[in-house]
């Protein structure tokens, strides 16, 4: 009988790293955002909103968090899936807590498992997924 080693979840700290890194590129950027980390189970980790950032960007960085999660994917690869003629048109309305198809989400891997989700929301769609995979790169 073989076992699969376990992979170390994500913890507290890194997901403190994840947001400080993100809101470090915002802030390099001139953009004020919200970030939001999720574990591998959906649950919160760590949440910070730039105190000039837009209200709904908090919203927006925890679903494209959950999105990035549920789906194992980033955000910013699955817009044109959910578009009126595309396979996927219907899940954004699918389930009982939306999903939201914006750039920004961005799933957690370790050894090639996924770990958890980081979602950033405030600056464009394009700026956000980037602070997203800036913050990412610093796990290493």
């Amino acid at each position: 009988m073989s076992t699969t080693p376990a992979i170390a979840p994500l913890t507290t700290r890194e997901a403190e790293t994840l947001v400080t890194a993100a809101r470090t590129a915002a802030e390099a950027a001139g953009v004020t955002v919200s970030v939001t980390v999720l574990d591998a189970g959906g649950h919160l980790l760590a949440f910070r909103r730039d105190d000039r950032a837009v209200l709904i960007s908090g919203e927006t960085s925890t679903r494209k968090a959950y999105t990035a999660l549920q789906l194992n994917a980033a955000t910013a690869d699955l817009v044109d899936l959910v578009k009126p003629d595309g396979p996927f048109h219907s899940l954004p309305t699918a389930l009982d807590r939306p999903l939201l198809f914006i750039a920004g989400g961005l799933p957690l891997h370790r050894d090639g498992r996924l770990i958890g989700a980081i979602g950033v929301g405030g600056g464009t769609p394009g700026q956000d997924h980037g602070f997203a995979t800036t913050a990412i790169e610093t796990l290493g």
